[in-house]
This record gives structure tokens, C-alpha cells and sequence, in this order.
């Protein structure tokens, strides 16, 4: 006894052509009608089991009426519906007991358990597998649960991690705080140094290299070419975070990396309304992932797959407009003397451009997060600069304050206080965790909305200042005030300037604050 024919869209073997006059493919039509004839009930004894329930108790038919019954037009409708259905069981029944031995035997499949797969949740698997033309890929129900399950089923007791310096903060704890319990060794080096890696794996050895492709939140860039290529080298697993970068912009499958991982929460699902994650790659580490991830347990739910689905759909015309949104507003905010410096890999004072400007790399767009420093009163750890921060964030009309990105609406947060709060200076100035430093998470609103309400902030100081100081000196200190409202010191010492320099004969002081501002 053996179930349906094996569906071979995984396969690489091309499906067969539509016959003439069909809108579906021979093997199609004919594993569909397998499957009908499989869910129809045959009758045993002469009587068939729709008989048995319409002649039981109430009970009985309230627990299988309408349900027990999968074959026919129920089945055909399943398979023919043009949206995903959504498989919401916990459990998945067999026709009789050669089933389960075939099952048991690797001769019949089936998901078994709701822990061990279903069929919406595959299906965002395979949408996602083709995106990022990888092997396999394993749906999970977090981020995190991703990356976490991937690294203690990848890398063994007594490993060696090799990281970068600038990554999510979580993923950071993770493998300074638990792997070490077994014995896992990190090594943590700058993210454009591929030499100090090269050096590592030839005279250490690796066990895995994990880094994020652009990081957060400092938006760097690393060389995944030749990483992958040294990992392969040295033999050591390779696995880059995309969450920032899409498979629209970066897939480092195609570019030598054994695995990519996504929270796809952020831009896959795209709606700020799911929580799973994503690990595709190739099948041999995959299938080690999603072993131990049916023992932990992080499924994604087939709601939130559905969601996943959907969200994929529209994802390359999401990522589209977010990297057009962030590249406009990152070039607004390089330019404006209140900001200290923009970090977005496409900027030609990006510590990585050459490599993030490399078109095998990035030919679509660096995603739409930036990051930014606010000047407050110039230094980047007081707490001047810090109250600047917040009041400019606080001031601003279209963004939600909250800690993601990725979605249609865009997302504002003072890095240090949304997630290094509770970290003491020393650690903040390590990885440069500035007072003044802002993540700006576009969305895909219009980009002239979202400069435009920045700017309304970071200009009004000029604009007050300006309209004060031509009323003459003793304006003066409320121009100071109005100055230190937003923008902090810095801003103000440019307004004073501002108050010294205007006179009848010189009627505008626009061009003189901006260059004391940038000074």
C-alpha cells in the first residue's frame, strides 16, 4: 500500500506540458484525481462511513458531519483553490495502518504532526526557497527561533563561532551567554575585515561564520563573495542574516553562502502583523535545522503562514519603494548641518561603499533602513545630545516609535533607548551606540511625506531664528531658545551666530547658520 505519487516540484524535473485545449498539466490532473480517489470513502460491509455517522447519535454527527466525507467536490476545490488554503490542524490522520508503516518506512509522506510541518507552512517554505534559489528552507515561528535553532543544531559542543562586531542585540546575547554553556567559542571580528577572518579560520579553524547583510544598526556591509568563499575553503559553515537586505536586494545562496536566514516578520511578511522566521539553504544543513527544530518546537502557525504567503507576494514592489525611500532621505539627511552622519551603504562616505557598490552585491537597493546621529550640543554621550534625540523623534508627525522595520509604515527609534537601555556607557561606546543615534525603518509611503515631516523638524529651529533675528538684537536669546528646543546646543551656538551677523545689509542669515551649524 502506498500513498499519492510524490510531489516532484522540489525535484528539478520539469512538469509536464498543459495537453491541448487543458488549462492544467497531465501529472497535475492526474496526482489531483489521486488524491480525490484517495479521501473518498469506500463502503465496508456495504455500508459507507457517511451511512455510519447520519445513523449516530447527535453527538457523533455534530464531532464528523460534513467533515469526515474529504473526497469529491471538497477535494477537487481544495487543490483548485486559487489562494493558499490554510491547514489549521494540529495533527494528520492516516487512511488505515499500511499507511503508517509505509510512513514509518520512508515509503508513504505525510506530516504526521503539526510540529513537523504543514502544508501552508510549506508553501511559504517553497515561495521563500524560490526567492532566495536555495535547496530547502525550514519556517519557523521567530526570528530568533531561526537563528537560535540553526546554531545549536549546526555547531557542536567545543565550536567555534566566528561573528561581527555590529549585529542585532539578541543574536548577540545568544552566543555570548548560551553557547558558551557548551563549550562553543566566539570570535568576534569587524565586519569589512575578510583578512582577520582568512587569518581565523586558516590557523584556528571554524566551525560557523554568522554575520547580518547590512547589520543592524549601523547599516555596515560585509564582502558575502568572498566570505563564501573562504568558508568553503576552510570548510566552515557559512550563514548571513538578510533582514535588512531581501532576497530583492542580496541572496548570498547564489553569491557561495551555504545558508541565509530572515526574521521574517520584518520585510517578508511585510504587514507588521506576523511573527516567524526563515532559514533556507542548502538540503544537508536544513534537514539537520528542522530535526532539532521538531524536538524545540518554534512551529510557525498556519495563520501566520498564510500571512507570510501574502505578504511575500507583494514584497519586490514593497522593497522597491522602501529602498527609494531610504536612499532619498538618506541623501536629505547627509546634507543638513543638524545631522553628525548618516549611515546608508549607498552614501560615498560609507566606510564600506566600494564593496556594497559592487553590482553582484547589491543590484536593486541597500533596503529601507538608515541610520542617523543627531549633533545635539556635539558630544555624542551627553545627555544634551540625548534629550535632543528624543525631542526630535517625539516631534515628528508620520513615523510610529516602535522596535521593527520592514512593514508598510515607517518605524523611528532612539537606538539607545529602545534596545541598549539598560546597557552601562562602556558597552554602548564599544559598539557606538551613540546618544544621538536614530533608526529610521522606511515604509512605503511617499518619500517627499517622509522628508518633508523630517524636515519640519530639523529646519525649525532655522526658520524661527531666521524670523527673530531680523527683528532685531533683542530677539537674540529667543532665538537662542528656539535653537536648544529641538536640536540641542550645537544648534543654538549656530543661531548666535546667526543673531551676530544680521544687519539691514544683511537681510538673510540662512547660508551663515548653516555653515556654523556644519562647523
Amino acid at each position: 500500500m502506498s500513498g499519492p505519487e510524490d510531489d516532484c516540484r522540489n525535484s528539478g524535473d520539469l512538469e509536464a506540458e498543459p495537453s491541448p485545449g487543458s488549462i492544467s498539466g497531465k501529472a497535475e490532473s492526474a496526482e489531483m484525481d489521486a488524491n480525490i480517489k484517495r479521501f473518498s470513502a469506500e463502503p465496508r460491509a456495504g455500508v459507507t462511513r457517511t451511512q455510519v455517522i447520519d445513523r449516530g447519535g447527535e453527538g457523533t454527527r455534530a464531532v464528523h458531519g460534513g467533515e469526515r466525507q474529504k473526497g469529491g467536490l471538497k477535494a477537487r476545490a481544495t487543490l483548485d483553490a486559487l489562494a493558499t488554503p490554510i491547514v489549521q490542524t494540529a495533527t494528520f490522520t492516516f487512511r488505515n495502518t499500511a499507511e503508517i508503516i509505509g510512513y514509518n518506512e520512508g515509503t508513504y509522506d505525510s506530516f504526521e504532526y503539526g510540529r513537523y510541518g504543514n502544508p501552508t507552512v510549506r508553501a511559504a517554505e517553497e515561495k521563500i526557497m524560490a526567492l532566495e534559489q536555495a535547496e530547502d528552507c525550514l519556517v519557523s515561528a521567530s526570528g530568533m527561533n531561526a537563528v537560535t535553532t540553526m546554531l545549536l543544531a549546526l555547531v557542536e559542543a567545543n565550536g567555534h563561532v566566528i561573528s561581527t562586531t555590529d549585529c542585532y542585540r539578541r543574536t548577540r546575547q545568544f552566543v555570548t551567554t548560551i553557547l558558551p554553556k557548551m563549550g562553543v567559542r566566539l570570535t568576534v571580528i569587524d565586519p569589512a575585515d575578510t583578512d582577520e577572518l582568512e587569518r581565523i579560520l586558516k590557523t584556528e579553524g571554524g566551525t560557523l561564520f554568522f554575520s547580518e547583510q547590512i547589520t543592524n544598526p549601523l547599516c555596515r556591509i560585509i564582502d558575502t563573495e568572498r566570505i563564501g568563499a573562504l568558508c568553503k575553503q576552510y570548510n566552515c559553515i557559512s550563514c548571513i542574516d538578510t533582514t535588512f537586505a531581501t532576497p530583492v536586494n542580496h541572496r548570498p545562496c547564489t553569491l557561495g553562502c551555504d545558508l541565509v536566514l530572515s526574521s521574517g516578520t520584518k520585510y517578508l511578511a511585510g504587514h507588521n502583523d506576523v511573527m516567524c522566521g526563515a532559514l533556507a539553504g542548502k538540503k544537508e544543513y536544513i534537514d539537520k535545522v528542522r530535526k532539532l527544530h521538531g524536538v524545540l518546537g518554534g512551529v510557525c502557525d498556519p495563520h501566520a503562514a498564510y500571512l507570510l504567503i501574502r505578504g511575500l507576494k507583494t514584497l519586490s514592489l514593497r522593497v522597491h519603494q522602501q529602498n527609494a525611500n531610504a536612499q532619498a532621505m538618506a541623501e536629505f539627511l547627509d546634507k543638513h548641518p543638524a545631522i553628525v552622519k548618516v549611515h546608508y551603504p549607498s552614501l560615498p562616505h560609507h566606510r564600506d561603499h566600494a564593496v556594497a557598490m559592487r553590482k553582484s552585491m547589491f543590484a536593486k537597493g541597500f533596503g529601507g533602513v538608515l541610520s542617523f546621529e543627531i549633533k545635539g550640543d556635539g558630544n555624542p554621550w551627553s545627555q544634551e545630545t540625548f534629550d535632543a534625540t528624543a525631542r526630535f523623534i517625539d516631534a515628528l508627525e508620520i513615523p510610529y516609535i516602535g522596535p521593527s522595520l520592514g512593514g508598510v509604515e515607517t518605524l523611528i527609534e532612539q537606538v539607545r533607548v529602545i534596545g541598549y537601555y539598560d546597557q552601562p556607557l562602556e558597552v554602548r561606546q564599544r559598539l557606538s551606540i551613540t546618544n544621538g543615534l536614530v533608526r529610521y525603518a522606511c515604509g512605503i509611503e511617499d518619500a517627499a511625506d517622509l522628508i518633508a515631516d523630517v524636515a519640519q523638524v530639523v529646519d525649525m529651529s532655522l526658520s524661527v531664528c531666521v524670523r527673530l533675528c531680523r527683528a532685531g538684537p533683542p530677539a537674540s536669546l529667543a532665538c537662542l531658545v528656539a535653537g536648544s528646543l529641538v536640536l540641542g546646543g550645537a544648534w543654538s551656538l549656530a543661531a548666535w551666530y546667526c543673531c551676530e551677523a544680521v544687519t539691514d545689509s544683511s537681510p538673510d542669515c540662512d547660508a551663515i547658520l548653516v555653515s556654523r551649524a556644519g562647523a
